[in-house]
C-alpha cells in the first residue's frame, strides 16, 4: 500500500487541538499519528485520501485562534515493523494474564498453566498487541468467549483470529487489502499451530462476496469510516445471535458508529475505552 505522510502546524500548539484534529481528519481517511511538538503527523492511504474533506475540517476548526497548516509527501515506502523484526518487543499481558502475547524472543518469566500464550512475527503488519485498540479486543474476547466461525476484518497479522481460535472458535477467516498482511497472518498461524482452522484472504469487503456462510462472531479493527462503510457487509455474513466487535476509532466516534450498527439491527452489549481510544461489542 501506498501512503502519504502528511505533517501538521497547530499553533498555538495544544493537546486538546491536536486530539480533535486527528479525530476530525478521519473523515479524510487518516489512520494513524504521531504526536510532534508543535503538532501532528499523519498518515493516510493514498487511494483513500480526501484532501478538500481535510480542507473543509480545518476551515471549519472549532478553536477560533488555532491556525493549522499542513505539507503533504509520499510516506517511505519500507518496513513499518522494522524495529519490531529487529529488537522484538516485552510480553504483552492481558487481563491478568488471561493472555500473554509475545514476539518468541522475550518470553515472560513465568506463565500460568491456565495462560493463553500468543506469539507474533511482525512484519509489514499491524497487530502486535502492544496497541491499545488491540489489547481492547482481545479483553473483549475473553469475555465473550468465541464460539463457532470468526470473521476477521482487516486481520494484520492475524493477531485477533489467533487470539479467537486459542480461546474456543472453531474455524477464523481473515481478509485483508495489504499482500503482505495476508502473508504474515498465515505465518503467525502456523507459529500458533492454528493454520489449520485459518484462511487468511487478500481483499477488501467486497471479498465477503465470496465466502460462503455465516459467522459467530466478527472482528474489525480498522478506522472509523472503512467501519461505516462496511458494517453493512459485516451485518450480512452474521448468524443470529453472532457479535460484532469494532475498534480502531476513537471515543468520540462511538456516537456515530452506536448509530449506524442500530440502523442495521445491532444492540450495544459492551463498551470499552483505552486513553482516547474505544471499542464496542453488538449483537446481531
Amino acid at each position: 500500500m501506498k501512503y502519504f505522510e502528511v505533517e501538521f502546524r497547530i499553533f498555538p500548539y495544544s493537546v486538546d487541538a491536536s486530539d480533535l484534529l486527528a479525530a476530525l481528519a478521519g473523515d479524510a481517511g487518516f489512520e494513524t499519528f504521531e504526536e510532534q511538538a508543535d503538532g501532528l503527523k499523519g498518515y493516510v492511504q493514498q487511494s483513500l485520501f480526501d484532501e478538500q474533506v481535510l480542507k473543509d475540517c480545518i476551515s471549519d476548526f472549532p478553536f477560533d485562534s488555532t491556525t493549522i497548516t499542513y505539507d503533504i509527501r509520499e510516506a517511505e515506502d519500507k518496513d513499518w515493523n522494522e524495529q519490531w523484526e529487529q529488537e522484538g518487543f516485552a510480553p504483552i499481558i492481558i487481563s491478568d494474564g488471561a493472555v500473554i502475547i509475545h514476539d518468541g524472543r522475550h518470553l515472560p518469566v513465568s506463565v500460568s498453566s491456565q495462560s493463553t500464550e500468543i506469539e507474533i512475527d511482525a512484519k509489514l503488519a499491524f497487530g502486535t498487541g502492544t496497541h491499545e485498540t488491540t489489547r481492547m479486543v482481545c479483553s473483549a474476547l475473553l469475555e465473550h468467549t468465541p464460539k463457532g466461525r470468526v470473521l476477521d476484518c482487516g486481520t494484520g497479522t492475524g493477531i485477533l483470529s489467533i487470539c479467537a481460535l486459542k480461546l474456543g472458535a472453531a474455524e477464523a477467516v481473515g481478509y485483508d487489502i495489504d499482500e503482505w498482511s495476508v502473508d504474515n497472518a498465515r505465518h503467525n498461524a502456523v507459529i500458533n499451530q492454528v493454520d489449520d482452522r485459518f484462511t487468511s484472504l487478500l481483499g477488501d469487503a467486497s471479498i465477503l462476496n465470496k465466502v460462503e456462510g455465516e459467522f459467530q462472531l466478527v472482528l474489525a479493527n480498522i478506522n472509523r469510516n472503512i467501519l461505516l462503510a462496511d458494517m453493512p457487509q459485516f451485518v450480512k455474513k452474521m448468524a443470529d445471535g453472532a457479535l460484532l466487535i469494532l475498534s480502531g476509532f476513537y471515543t468520540s466516534d462511538c456516537p456515530m458508529l452506536i448509530e449506524k450498527a442500530q440502523s442495521l439491527g445491532l444492540s450495544l452489549q459492551q463498551q470499552l475505552s483505552d486513553s482516547d481510544w474505544a471499542c464496542l461489542v453488538f449483537k446481531c
